[in-house]
């Protein structure tokens, strides 16, 4: 299984596909702030450092966080859909509109790897 994956909603006839991206995340929190962010990507999975505890939602918060600024999208269109208890985590948002399916994932891997911690 893919660590990025599109889930198409239903579209009219004859238009692109409109759906959700899905990542999955394994995320390290407690890490120092300067080493916050996409930590490594791979085919399974995208590592994330954060610095945020794992208490109170604080980590799934800086989670949001480094994918908005990463994609460059707002926090409000990003959503932990899989587990908000757990270190392995989904992270959901909304497919950019007339855009095929694998060139999104491909943009959307494209710009995780250019952010990785040097």
């Amino acid at each position: 299984m893919s660590a990025i994956r599109f889930v198409a909603s239903k579209a009219a006839k004859g238009r692109l596909a409109t759906g959700t991206i899905r990542v999955l995340c394994h995320v390290k929190p407690g890490a120092s702030a300067s080493r916050e962010g996409i930590a490594a990507v791979t085919d399974d999975v995208i590592d994330v450092c954060v610095a945020a505890q794992a208490r109170e939602g604080e980590a799934n918060a800086a989670v949001r966080s480094v994918f908005s600024k990463t994609l460059k999208i707002p926090k409000s269109d990003i959503d932990i859909t899989k587990g908000l208890k757990s270190r392995d985590k989904t992270v959901s948002f909304k497919s950019g509109l007339d855009i095929k399916p694998d060139e999104e994932i491909e943009r959307i891997r494209s710009l995780l790897l250019s952010s990785l911690a040097q």
